[in-house]
């Protein structure tokens, strides 16, 4: 519902001309609403956490080494293409790869029934893994590419700190001195989807001006369509496949396949081609049908098949 939400309300706001002040106006406070939206879904999502919980599993360590793994498969093929359109869809495929776990995944893992604590312990994980790959291994795609170990580490930093640390101890502290208002959040069990719900269809209209603005061929466009496509089924597939060996697939199928595509995007337009910045925006469109199926599956069985 929040894709077609999302895709509707933008061109409603683009192709209507009355409505296009109105569209260019309220567009930019949307996108601010973003980051507030994230950080209420997880303290929402916090207040439920089991502390006890929180420890680092095998299963982190194992993906991210698959995820670094990938990235350099990617890189060595970039720097052997000479073909400038093969590099932009392997662009495409190197930023969809890359991206660190998106904050919003603890919400999924929770109405999916999976472990939420280990999910936030990966989350760490991985950001910490990101601020260490994303200065090495950018200046070996792009040459040019002027980003500092220094630079990425203080980027990965401040999202953590906006999007887990401030809602987790903000969650911890509510837990310890207002419990009344936690016993509140737990009877609101589809607060944080609608939240999610809201977010989506922003970052929808965010993906469908990237798509209709894109400067490129017919057919290069449906590869930077179809390629997301491609890789948010094997990644959450894989993840969901090792995962299960750890008895957490849920939380292992989101870690791998849900994806924080803001910094994705905003890491290509920056330091690579931007136009390959169109996957991880089509991949956020991917991405969250697999998480609406898994939504919709749970909730009518009962369980989770794949």
């Amino acid at each position: 519902m929040g894709l077609a939400v999302g895709s509707i309300v933008y061109l409603l706001f683009t192709e209507i001309t009355a409505l296009v002040p109105v569209g260019e106006f309220f567009g930019p406070l949307l996108v601010t609403v973003l980051p507030i939206n994230v950080f209420l879904m997880l303290y929402i999502t916090f207040c439920k956490i089991q502390m006890d919980d929180m420890r680092p599993r095998r299963w982190h360590f194992i993906l991210q080494g698959i995820r670094v793994l990938l990235s350099f498969l990617v890189v060595i093929l970039i720097n052997l293409t000479t073909d400038s359109t093969m590099k932009l869809l392997l662009e495409s495929v190197f930023i969809c790869v890359i991206c660190p776990t998106a904050a919003a995944a603890p919400v999924i893992v929770e109405k999916l029934g999976g472990n939420i604590s280990s999910l936030t312990v990966y989350l760490f994980i991985a950001n910490c893994v990101t601020s260490v790959i994303i200065p090495l291994f950018f200046p070996m795609v792009e040459k040019d590419a002027d980003i500092s170990f220094l630079m990425a580490f203080l980027m990965v930093l401040k999202k953590v700190l906006m999007v887990l640390v401030i809602p987790l101890c903000s969650a911890l502290l509510t837990r310890r001195f207002w419990p009344a208002m936690v016993r509140w959040l737990k009877t609101k069990s589809n607060l944080t989807i609608y939240i999610w719900s809201i977010n989506l269809s922003i970052i929808m209209g965010i993906t469908m001006k990237s798509l209709l603005h894109a400067p490129v061929s017919g057919w290069v466009l449906v590869m930077l369509c179809v390629i997301p496509l491609v890789l948010s089924i094997f990644q959450f597939s894989l993840g969901k496949v090792i995962g299960r060996h750890f008895g957490d697939s849920i939380g292992a199928g989101q870690a791998l396949g849900q994806k924080n595509t803001v910094v994705g995007i905003w890491l290509t337009i920056s330091f690579l081609n931007p136009y390959a910045s169109i996957a991880p925006c089509v991949y956020v469109i991917w991405q969250n049908i697999i998480n609406a199926v898994q939504l919709w599956y749970k909730q009518k069985y009962g369980y989770l098949k794949w």
